[in-house]
């Protein structure tokens, strides 16, 4: 395996829990909901899926369970954002927190233990094609639901008429509401899908990218998936681009760790975040072009009786 096709491997694995996580929260800020809780959610995902692979030796029962606790967190944050009408960045953030520390509590007794990795998908013939046959048609269950995911959001937001519905809701739950529209009902399984999403690519991290359980492993990933979404501008392809792109600054700075080269190990760890800034500061300049695709209704609690 040459060099380059070895770091494109890397490159895919880094950026697997990103575009599925981006994704996600994409469709929950399209309903006109900001969930800051990704980490949180993701992290619970993580320590989900390790634990339920240890208990039923098999790496897919890991994959539902992250999904679920994704979810079933996910649930929570919806509960207590649009029944009880709770601020959302506020709640967001608590949830990030109180993430964090329970799966730190949870995961205690998995320190150190061996994971159960998920293994990848050959696909015969095609899989022994030179370079193409590694990175394509080699790999684990998630990537290939990361493209499932890229197609099915796209389809599902501009070619759907539930799409269709759930864009209306994030720019004018008012109007929505009027034309008979569930706003409540929608919001409420965006956001769990978002949590889904999240806690699916938490079990990617603690069975594919790190197959083992270390606490707070998923190392800031949730606020870069938030930055992910608004440099897309809320468009999926854009997620899939822009997830590539932060995965290559992650797994370059490490490379260029091992490789050498005279470039402080701090200043490289800290690159993925600096480009997420540097990002966002460039986008805040156009800002014609984000307002065009920013949900109006993003984050404006809604409350059918006023």
């Amino acid at each position: 395996m040459s060099i380059f096709e070895a770091i494109l491997l890397t490159v895919i694995t880094a950026s697997t829990p990103l575009v599925i996580a981006a994704l996600g929260e994409l469709v929950t800020e399209r309903s006109g909901v900001l969930n800051l809780g990704v980490e949180g959610m993701m992290i619970m995902g993580a320590v989900a899926a390790f634990a339920g692979a240890q208990m039923s030796g098999s790496p897919y029962i890991g994959l539902l369970a992250g999904i679920g606790m994704g979810a079933l967190f996910s649930l929570l944050f919806a509960f207590l954002t649009l029944t009880l009408v709770a601020n959302q960045v506020a709640t967001g953030l608590a949830l990030t927190i109180l993430g964090l520390g329970l799966s730190g509590m949870l995961g205690e007794g998995y320190v150190s233990v061996p994971g159960v990795r998920l293994v990848p998908i050959v696909v015969p013939y095609l899989s022994d094609l030179p370079f193409i046959g590694s990175v394509l048609f080699r790999q684990d269950l998630t990537f290939y639901l990361s493209l499932a995911l890229v197609f099915g959001v796209s389809w599902f937001l501009f070619r759907s008429r539930a799409g269709l519905k759930l864009r209306a809701i994030g720019d004018s739950h008012g109007s929505a509401h009027a034309l008979g529209i569930g706003v409540i009902r929608t919001r409420y399984l965006a956001v769990m899908f978002g949590g889904a999403c999240a806690g699916l690519a938490g079990a990617q991290l603690s069975l594919v990218y790190t197959p083992q359980w270390v606490e707070n492993m998923s190392s800031g990933r949730g606020w870069i998936t938030l930055a992910l979404v608004v440099f897309a501008s809320w468009r999926p392809w854009r997620v899939f681009a822009g997830g590539y792109l932060f995965g290559a600054v992650t797994i370059l700075q490490l490379h260029a760790q091992a490789f050498g080269i005279g470039i402080p190990a701090q200043f490289l760890s800290m690159l993925p975040y600096a480009a997420t800034i540097v990002v966002l500061v460039i986008i805040s300049h156009n800002r014609r072009t984000t307002l065009i695709n920013t949900p109006a209704s993003l984050g404006k609690p809604f409350v059918p009786e006023r």
